[in-house]
């Protein structure tokens, strides 16, 4: 899917980089620099073609996410997986700033590429594998990451005191059983079919 994970603050210092094929090189990180956030005129597209090489970006805030693909990839999927990567680091560290990415750079990587794990839980670990989306599920990571990220106080201050007056029990804790154990699925089918006249 993806070649490519870079984060870049608003002046296009690269924060994060991390390259998950070999088809892409960190001189994409320059290229998407120079013709993208500084660019003369504002870029409203979020996907850019610089070279043969897509650059699909979110901005938010002053960081700009921009994941980097030289193949042709379901634009929908990618935006998708960068969303979600910035909702991992949401739940993780709160904000997601300059400062932030900077005090927690280690949790960041460790939550990209599922290092120093046992072979087992790499697998389920690792946000993105050679550029395909794996798990982004905040809850399965937080049992697996268990190192906090560094958020600022007045967030940790309004979440508890929040959880003290509502009560609020956190969802899908380990250890919960059901009566019955059941699954429901829903198959749809649908066949298209070319037929000549003869």
């Amino acid at each position: 899917m993806i070649g490519g994970l870079f984060i870049y603050n608003h002046k296009g210092e690269v924060l994060i980089s991390r390259i998950f094929r070999d088809d892409v090189s960190r001189n994409a990180a320059d290229a998407f620099r120079v013709n993208v956030i500084h660019a003369r005129q504002q870029v409203r597209s979020p996907i850019s073609i610089i070279a043969r090489t897509s650059f699909f970006h979110v901005k938010r805030g002053n960081i700009w996410i921009c994941a980097v693909a030289r193949r042709n990839v379901n634009a929908a999927m990618v935006f998708q997986l960068l969303h979600a990567v910035l909702c991992v680091m949401k739940d993780y560290f709160g904000r997601v700033t300059e400062e932030n990415i900077k005090n927690n750079f280690v949790l960041i990587y460790e939550i990209l590429d599922g290092i120093n794990f046992p072979l087992v839980y790499t697998t389920v670990l690792e946000v993105i594998d050679y550029g395909y989306a794996q798990n982004t599920d905040t809850g399965s990571l937080k049992t697996l990451i268990t190192q906090a990220g560094t958020r600022s106080a007045t967030r940790e201050e309004t979440a508890q005191i929040t959880n003290q007056v509502t009560g609020q029990i956190g969802w899908r804790r380990e250890g919960i059983k059901y009566r019955r154990n059941e699954l429901f699925l829903d198959i749809m089918e649908s066949v298209n079919l070319l037929m000549s006249p003869q």
